[in-house]
């Protein structure tokens, strides 16, 4: 919850109430947001088919920057998110006009899928990709999932430890797809997580 405060005189009589804080000053008007708590952080939520646009939109700049190494395409189109939105969930953390992350989750029985962890590179190491898992397997939990899938691409090496932290193990390996051009021999390392 956001306070508003109006400095409507030379004296600086505060006045609170609630949404959006504006500081007058003057002649002038600044908007500021101003969290009431210290420490509140953003809530996931579930995704809408309106969001498909600002979920490729992320996907793509932060892949982007992880991946240009091995691979010179974009990670993922608006109509392939408006068809996994079909399938499964994503998870999105606001951050004004434009999204902070975003995560897709698909139960799939006793099992789920989780894949396309993507952060705003401006806001990557601030916690947002951890907030974005524990949602995900609260959601999944919630849902009767017992344990969680995810495929990482072999030459990203700094994402086995990043998920190992996290409960996940090594299960195998399974092919990229063909399809898909890359500058390096890439692959996709399993790994799974109990839920339970």
């Amino acid at each position: 919850m956001s306070t508003i405060l109006y400095r409507h005189s030379p004296l600086g009589e505060m006045v609170q109430a609630t949404s959006l804080a504006f500081l007058f000053l003057g002649w002038r008007c600044r908007i500021l947001r101003m969290s009431s708590h210290a420490d509140a952080k953003p809530q996931p939520r579930l995704a809408y088919p309106a969001d498909a646009e600002r979920i490729a939109k992320v996907i793509n700049v932060a892949f982007r920057l992880a991946e240009n190494f091995f691979i010179d395409s974009d990670r993922i189109t608006v109509s392939e998110v408006q068809e996994l939105l079909n399938k499964g969930a994503f998870l999105l953390v606001d951050d004004g006009d434009s999204l902070a992350g975003c995560v897709y989750i698909e139960p799939r029985g006793v099992r789920a899928y989780l894949g396309l962890l993507s952060v705003n590179p401006q806001l990557q190491k601030s916690g947002v990709g951890s907030l974005l898992m524990a949602a995900a397997e609260d959601h999944c939990r919630q849902k009767g999932c017992q344990s969680m899938d995810i495929l990482i691409v072999n030459q990203r090496a700094e994402l086995p430890a990043f998920y190992q932290k996290r409960g996940y193990f090594e299960t195998g390996t399974a092919p990229f797809p063909p399809d898909v051009i890359t500058k390096l021999p890439v692959h996709f390392i399993k790994m799974s997580k109990n839920l339970a």
